[in-house]
Parts: structure tokens; sequence; C-alpha cells
């Protein structure tokens, strides 16, 4: 396996709730953001090959809090390659601290369309399949 992609993201005020912690649902808007930095780290341009994806199912286990004003890393990489899915690992942490793991379950589809494609062979080379 390559080296995963780090994606940093400084946390905001307005990102945190009442416990002053990370509210649980902006850790998938930040795997959002890291995914979509690591597709452009790769060169690769979506669209051009007629392919997209789409979220399937993703898992979030918290190991512990992120505060506003922490950076968060984020280790980006693709764990498992189906036919037409592939899982996505998700490591986040603040300073070498565990705070959360995030596996999301993506399905390549034709643009524009829910039908089912598989990834085009350019796609599972820059990615690491």
């Amino acid at each position: 396996m390559t080296e995963p992609y780090r994606h940093s993201i400084r946390i905001r005020y307005g990102e945190c709730d009442m416990q002053r912690v990370v509210f649980n649902a902006n850790y998938l808007v930040y795997c959002d953001d890291a995914c979509e930095m690591w597709f452009r780290s790769t060169g690769l341009r979506l669209g051009d090959a007629d392919w997209d994806f789409m979220t399937k199912k993703a898992v979030v286990e918290w190991d512990g809090p992120a505060t506003a004003g922490e950076t968060i890393d984020i280790d980006v990489h693709a764990s498992r390659w189906g036919n037409t899915s592939f899982d996505v690992t998700f490591e986040g942490s603040v300073e070498a601290r565990p705070v959360f793991t995030c596996v999301i379950t993506y399905v390549g589809v034709r643009l524009g369309t829910s039908d089912p494609m598989a990834p085009p062979p350019e796609v599972r080379t820059a990615l690491g399949g």
C-alpha cells in the first residue's frame, strides 16, 4: 500500500457542540473534504471518464475529542476494491492523538446517473488500487 494522503483542517468554533467538541456530523463533512482533496492531489478530474461515485455506507468510530482551534490531520486511503464499489478509510488525529476512524463505502456510477459503473483503470491506479 502507498502512503496515505494527509489532509489537515483547522477546527472552527461553529463546528463544535455545546460540549465544546466537534459535532459528530461534522466528521463526515471533514471526510468529504479530505476525499475531494485526495482526488485532486492525484490529478484526477471527476467527469473526465464519464464516471462519478456516491456514498453507500459510512461507519464512524470515535476515539477522543477534537475542539475548536485544534488542527485535525486526516489520513486517507483506499482500503477495499470491489467491482463497482470501494472503501475509503479516514483516520483523524490531533497531534498524533487518535480522534476518529471512518470507513465510507462508495459506489461508482455513470456520470449524471445512479447506474453502477466500475471505476476506470486510471482511477484505481491513481488511488492505489
